[in-house]
């Protein structure tokens, strides 16, 4: 087995604590009542996807909606129904990395879209003072920025060939199923992060050889 040299990390659910139910219940509240089928943890329809990969814009985004729903809306309440899912960073998990970064490159790749990206970003800079995600990486990706999303092998080929590394050498880590069987079928190795599981208590040196 190949020494692993990289490690892929997922945000959402792995180092940005997520609860897709308070969205859920927001989007209820406005008036959606089927949002579960329009986007949950395992799948998102058109719009949600299209978001993801920078296909609409966040004004298009909304626009979409407010037709769907067959009345008007501000954007701001959209945005707060957006939004609501995001909570805080996993701290202790995020100051883990740099010890992690003397044994392997990290890398992040995000299933995300423009709006998540400046609200996250924010909780970020309040918790920890960092403007940006980078800044724990070798580098971030992020869906809506090379418009790919996951579970797509095309977005797990794009990062292996723009990061330069090799899927044999590469860890992915993910909260979702679907995504870990994505990296799996590409050669990678892989951790699916169970709820109530948290970075730091993987046991990353058993997995070196």
């Amino acid at each position: 087995m190949a020494t692993i040299k990289n490690i892929i990390f997922d945000l959402g659910g792995v180092l940005l604590n997520l609860d897709i139910h308070k969205t859920e219940k927001a989007f209820i509240d406005l008036g959606f009542t089927d949002f579960h089928s329009m986007y949950n943890q395992h799948a998102a329809n058109e719009l949600f996807a299209a978001l993801e990969t920078g296909s609409v814009s966040a004004d298009e985004f909304f626009y979409t909606l407010t037709n769907v729903a067959g009345k008007p809306f501000t954007e701001q309440e959209l945005t707060n129904a957006w939004n609501a899912m995001l909570l805080d960073f996993r701290l202790k998990s995020l100051q883990y990395l740099p010890a992690l970064k003397e044994n392997y490159s990290l890398y992040l790749l995000s299933n995300t879209n423009a709006i998540h990206y400046s609200a996250f970003n924010k909780i970020l800079k309040e918790e920890t003072g960092h403007s940006t995600l980078d800044d724990f990486f070798t580098k971030a990706y992020f869906s809506h920025h090379i418009g790919l999303r996951k579970p797509n092998a095309a977005i797990f080929e794009y990062v292996l060939k723009d990061a330069q590394i090799t899927a044999e050498e590469t860890l992915f880590i993910d909260d979702t199923p679907v995504n870990i069987n994505a990296a799996k079928n590409l050669g990678m190795h892989s951790h699916l992060l169970l709820p109530g599981e948290f970075i730091e208590q993987i046991p990353f040196q058993s997995l070196l050889v």
